[in-house]
């Protein structure tokens, strides 16, 4: 291959290759042809309408005058990205909203009707903590927007009435000609011009940072007619550009825009309101059919048929619901923060537990974001163009280094010749060891130096060893320019186009041999790449073992993000942004095409943002690490959106979780942590909903078939006693899954309600009894002269209030595991705030509370009610592990084909199919190739001559 082949395949690998922004059209990828699979840096820009592209026809030596700009911010509105403020007050009065509220609100108002003050205050009391603990401990964080204005440049230069002055960057407008230069950020969208800052043509480029934007791995080079999107960062050159977009309307614009419309309820929220939907629908019902039958059916008042539908109403409420999650969570993000994990949004936890795919950017999340030293190819000495193999002596890494850090720029803060620089202080040995840490070479002297230029693409330095006093030239630089300056090379060609193919940025490096200094032979060829964290490949792995996909989506090109992946451990099936855009398939076949891809390259941010929503519209639950502001609408659209160590401050905004340790290794302790958390909150919205439908089943029946109840004191310290003691399952033991956790609540409804229905029959069992045994000897109905309840009621209502209390609570002690109740034990802490909670509602039954309406019951029905309370969650635990293992999404979407669960039933159903038929002819594909090998086989061993004959003696041994 020519070193011309050679010169074509690296300029297309080149990242600093710029497509002209006029070739751009609609935001669409453009890409240059090749014969090799390597893509141009992408240009990714809007076409300009024909009234926005006459203001850009500025005087350039001019600018624009007072007027203009006035006129134009007049249109445009000024160089800001609109902040959008919510009333605080506002925001707290929005947690006394939803299903659990809703159900407070009502019992207190019935209270306060009934003049049942002392209700009424406990219930106030619960209402405003659990807003405060919504407002304090879950609220999000709104600064996305802040942080994403803080990015932009307060200053800058530009033409104004014919003179070059200092503005504030919130005052451009389009048509504005500023100045870019060195360490300048880009204060808004604008077209290169190609003409310096004081007006002279230029064919120079700027180098331009735009990692964070756009996920590029390195700066990338753009010249006249190229947009420099606002936020970027200049690293080298200087130039005019013209103002194209400002404010919201810039490249960052956008992403403040995606992020400002992503208000979705968090999948917690939507939990915990299906759940409450679920109660309330549930008590009104039954308070309808209360009401009626007390009012129409006995004849009673109003006020006293509002006390029986209290009764029911505060039984029907998880009061502690709220409470007890909030505080689980806010006990693991106490514990995620040792582990350097910080919580922004609570229920980021419970969400982070039931993600099952990870999207992940590359540039500084799974690698490094800086250029590194990698496998170079080296050459043998003596190698000439007619004879690459030379005397088949290789030169050595050190060789190689040692001879580029000589040809090196000092001081330059160019990405390759750091890395060049750095690889070289840190593996050759004259230059590890020394004293001082400069440009200085022990046993050489640099007596000349020639810098990089775009014509000659090489760095030159003449050099004496000031051992054996020979001089020499080294040049690093462009491989086809190198290969050519040796004479040819075709081992040298060939791994150019290896490294070229893996996305590898390649540098030629060489060195005169003879006298005069006319003669370079070649040393070898670095490769410098991106390359991965070193903890990033054993995190993937760990999550693929935890049942997280792992995707990668970045900004840079696609051999590139192939070469990465394939050193992760993770399949190479990255697609081109282009795959999520194509007009000839519909959402279905897109989203189809993103769940089955391992990663995405050439991605902007409206293309993250896509790849998160339209999993989620397919019902899974995203995580998205980021750490750039390209990465900011994505991590605020996902589920749990997570920044990485030294993020911007629009990523950390918008986040639910903050990584501090660098790269993704602390996820991982982060999604089992969160995963023992979920399986706290899980079993605790189990046991609640179960005792809750227990409550309203029981008492429903009780008050219609035998107007029995108990005193509202006793059900309130049955809710705020029992609730209190499971606050501390924040700290109990939790098995971890191995694959992401799921509310399932149609399971979890469907347990909640066999389980209360059966502590509804064991309650009922317990209220026969006691009603049998007591009646012996006491009038249970009778009425004391001041019309309080008989003592024989009291002692009934006693005995059920134990029972009611204790029987549910037990089963907790089932609820948190999904397996048998004895294959994990409860932590010390949790087993003594259940047990010592239900010993002092036991003492208070067996000795009685009068200040609580509490009468005395002795203690045989103490023991006995405690007894058989332990019997009967065993018995209960049997129910739970029969319907867990039994259950399916199958039977829920059977049960309940609402809410799409019955469209996603049939496109499991037919994607089983299609898995089938694969499977099938793969079967069969293997069968035929064993045959084949088979036959390929027997030919080769018929072809072989037959073994010589052996003597009888051989035969015979």
């Amino acid at each position: 291959m020519t070193a011309e082949k050679v010169e074509e395949v690296v300029a297309v690998n080149d990242t600093t290759k710029v497509t002209p922004a006029a070739a751009q059209v609609d935001s669409k990828v453009e890409k240059k042809d090749d014969h090799h699979d390597e893509e141009a840096h992408v240009e990714v820009t809007e076409a300009l309408d024909e009234e926005l592209e006459a203001l850009l026809k500025t005087d350039t030596s001019k600018g624009l005058t007072d007027e203009e700009v006035e006129a134009r911010i007049a249109q445009f509105g000024r160089n800001e990205i609109p902040e959008k403020k919510t009333n605080p007050f506002l925001k707290f009065l929005s947690y006394f909203g939803g299903a659990i509220a809703f159900l407070l609100e009502v019992a207190t108002l019935v209270s306060g009707i009934l003049e049942n003050w002392i209700d009424f205050g406990i219930l106030i009391f619960v209402l405003i903590a659990n807003a405060c603990i919504g407002f304090f401990e879950e609220a999000k964080a709104e600064s996305a927007l802040d942080a994403l204005k803080g990015t932009l440049a307060l200053r800058c230069r530009a033409w104004r009435n014919g003179k070059l002055v200092e503005v504030e960057s919130v005052l451009l407008v389009p048509g504005d000609i500023i100045a870019l230069r060195l360490g300048d950020i880009v204060p808004a969208d604008c077209r290169l011009l190609g003409i310096g800052v004081t007006g002279e043509e230029t064919e120079g480029k700027l180098q331009i940072d735009q990692s964070a934007l756009t996920g590029e791995s390195l700066p990338v080079q753009k010249g006249k007619g190229a947009i420099a999107y606002s936020s970027s960062v200049v690293k080298q050159g200087q130039m005019l550009g013209v103002v194209t977009k400002t404010g919201i309307n810039t490249y960052i614009g956008r992403a403040a825009n995606l992020i400002s419309i992503t208000t979705d309820a968090g999948h917690f929220q939507k939990v915990i309101n299906a759940i409450g939907n679920f109660l309330i629908v549930v008590t009104v019902v039954m308070v309808l059919i209360i009401l009626f039958v007390e009012i129409f059916a006995r004849g009673r008042a109003f006020k006293a048929a509002l006390k029986a539908v209290l009764i029911l109403t505060i039984a029907a409420i998880p009061i502690g619901l709220p409470t007890v999650m909030s505080v689980t969570m806010a006990v693991g993000a106490g514990q995620l923060a040792k582990k350097q994990v910080i919580v922004k949004r609570l229920t980021a936890i419970e969400e982070l537990a039931s993600v099952s795919t990870l999207c992940s950017d590359k540039t500084g999340t799974l690698t490094l974001n800086e250029l590194t030293f990698d496998v170079p190819y080296l050459s043998n000495h003596g190698n000439t163009g007619a004879n690459p193999q030379g005397n088949g002596v290789k030169y050595t890494e050190q060789d190689l280094l040692l001879t580029s850090f000589l040809a090196s720029e000092p001081g330059a803060q160019d990405a390759i010749e750091l890395a060049v620089r750095t690889a070289s202080q840190e593996r050759v040995d004259i230059l590890r060891t020394r004293e001082v840490q400069d440009h200085h070479v022990p046993g050489y002297k640099v007596n000349g130096f020639i810098p990089f230029n775009p014509t000659s693409k090489y760095t030159e330095a003449t050099v004496t060893n000031l051992e054996t006093g020979e001089k020499f030239r080294c040049i690093k630089g462009a491989p086809p320019v190198i290969i050519r300056m040796v004479g040819g090379h075709t081992e040298a060609n060939d791994a150019v186009i290896d490294f070229a193919r893996r996305g590898l940025r390649a540098l030629g490096v060489a060195k005169t041999v003879d006298p005069e200094m006319t003669k370079f032979e070649l040393i070898g060829m670095i490769s410098l790449l991106d390359p991965p964290r070193p903890d990033s490949a054993a995190t993937i792995r760990e999550c693929h073992q935890l049942g997280v996909d792992v995707k990668m989506i970045t900004g840079d090109q696609l051999i590139i993000a192939k070469e990465v992946a394939h050193r992760l451990g993770m399949q190479r099936t990255i697609l081109d942004a282009g795959a999520l855009i194509d007009p000839e398939l519909d959402e279905e076949a897109i989203t189809d095409r993103i769940i089955k891809a391992d990663g995405f390259a050439h991605v902007i941010p409206e293309h993250k943002y896509k790849v998160v929503e339209l999993m989620q519209n397919r019902g899974k639950l995203i995580g998205m690490t980021g750490d750039g502001v390209n990465d900011a609408p994505a991590l605020k659209k996902a589920n749990v959106g997570i920044a990485v160590e030294g993020c911007t401050d629009a990523a950390r905004s918008a986040s639910d979780i903050v990584l501090l340790a660098a790269g993704l290794s602390t996820i991982v302790d982060g999604i089992k942590t969160s995963r023992a958390i979920f399986q706290r909150m899980r079993s605790y919205a189990l046991y609640r909903i179960a005792s809750t439908i227990h409550f309203l089943l029981f008492f429903f029946i009780t008050i219609l078939a035998y107007d029995f109840s108990l005193p509202d004191r006793l059900i309130l310290m049955i809710a705020v006693l029992n609730d209190a003691a499971t606050l501390v399952i924040s700290v109990d033991n939790a098995r971890i899954n191995k694959r992401p956790d799921k509310w399932r609540l149609g399971q979890l409804l469907s347990l909640s309600f066999l389980l209360g229905f059966l502590l509804m029959i064991i309650s009922f069992g317990h209220f026969w009894v006691a009603r049998a045994i007591v009646g012996k000897n006491y009038d249970v109905d009778a009425m004391e002269e001041n019309g309080e309840p008989g003592h024989g009621k009291g002692i009934v209502q006693t005995i059920m209030y134990l029972q009611v209390s204790s029987c549910p609570h037990f089963v907790i002690f089932s609820t948190r595991l999904e397996t048998w109740f004895f294959k994990n034990v409860p932590s010390v802490i949790f087993l003594i705030a259940i047990i010592g909670t239900q010993i002092i509602a036991m003492f208070m039954a067996i000795y009685g509370v009068h200040e609580l309406e509490a009468t005395a019951i002795g203690w045989p029905w103490g023991i006995a009610v405690m007894a058989s309370s332990l019997i009967w969650f065993m018995v209960l635990d049997v129910v739970k592990v029969m319907v867990i293992r039994h259950w399916s999404f199958a039977l829920t979407a059977r049960l309940w084909p609402f809410g799409g669960r019955g469209a996603e039933l049939k496109r499991r159903q037919a994607e089983a199919i299609r898995y089938t038929a694969v499977m099938k002819n793969w079967a069969k594909a293997r069968k035929v190739l064993r045959v084949t090998e088979a036959l390929v086989a027997w030919k080769a061993a018929s072809k072989k001559p037959l073994a010589p004959a052996t003597s009888s003696s051989t035969i015979v041994a």
